[in-house]
């Protein structure tokens, strides 16, 4: 299991701003093919969604991969079945997102052992707030997972530190208020947000939510880590684009990033 914080401090360290695009694990056929593509094309880490039936966080075209997904048959077994083995072979660590109900379903140890065997590095848990998450974080760490921690627009001063210390692998900066989808342009509280926690963690800060295109990506990396591309993502992929075409339009953002 790739360590997840260290793979991304190497990565910063080394002057790159860092690329996690997002894959709604079960959407098809070819989605394992698509997390291969993400890292040939020079994804940082990969995330993926367990599709859940009440995706609170979500926008609409997140909403609709987990439907198609959980259509299909999807369960959080198969996805993490599928994902056997894909991190060692493509050499990006997998971070997963899903919601606490899965987890608390099968018991904090025996869903962060799954993760682990299934050598996934991370997981993301967005309704799981900061004064619940101790015995799954807890859980998290012993497996040897990062228990990644979202901080909002609303959090106050005062409450960052907080889930800057309970955050594991990165901090997932929320660019603005609302759920999941794309935005015509960054909102204006994305590099606000990344400011404020770079001020008090060294953990690599990656914002999330409405970044839809390379040049809100470079934008937000003016003063964030790294950025989470996902809506835009999955609109393709609905759409019927190619894992191929896929792959490149990741590889354009990568190259945007690279040259500033």
């Amino acid at each position: 299991m790739i360590d997840l914080e260290a793979h991304l401090r190497a990565a910063r360290s080394a002057g790159r701003k860092l690329l996690v695009p997002y894959v709604s694990g079960g959407l098809d056929d070819e989605w394992v093919d698509l997390v291969r593509a993400f890292a040939d094309a020079g994804a940082d880490a990969i995330e993926v969604g367990i599709p859940f039936s009440d995706p609170v966080m979500d926008g609409p075209t997140i909403q609709e991969a987990s439907v198609v997904a959980l259509g299909r048959g999807t369960t959080p077994t198969s996805v993490l079945h599928d994902l056997r083995g894909v991190a060692d072979e493509t050499g990006v660590p997998i971070v997963v997102m899903t919601y606490y109900n899965l987890a608390y379903r099968a018991g904090d140890v025996r869903f962060a052992q799954q993760l682990a065997e299934a050598g996934v590095s991370g997981a993301i848990l967005p309704d799981l707030p900061l004064e619940e998450v101790g015995p799954w974080a807890e859980a998290a760490d012993r497996a040897g997972v990062a228990s990644v921690l979202l901080a909002a627009p609303t959090a106050p001063d005062e409450r960052l530190p907080c889930i800057c210390a309970r955050s594991r692998g990165f901090v997932y900066a929320v660019s603005l208020l609302g759920v999941t989808g794309e935005r015509t342009e960054l909102a204006a509280t994305a590099t606000v947000m990344a400011e404020r926690l770079k001020a008090v963690t060294d953990l690599p800060v990656l914002v999330g939510v409405g970044i839809s295109n390379a040049a809100q990506a470079v934008e937000a990396c003016a003063v964030a880590d790294g950025v989470i591309m996902a809506s835009v993502l999955m609109r393709m992929r609905l759409e019927g684009t190619s894992v191929t075409d896929l792959g490149a339009y990741v590889a354009s953002v990568r190259r945007a990033l690279d040259e500033g």
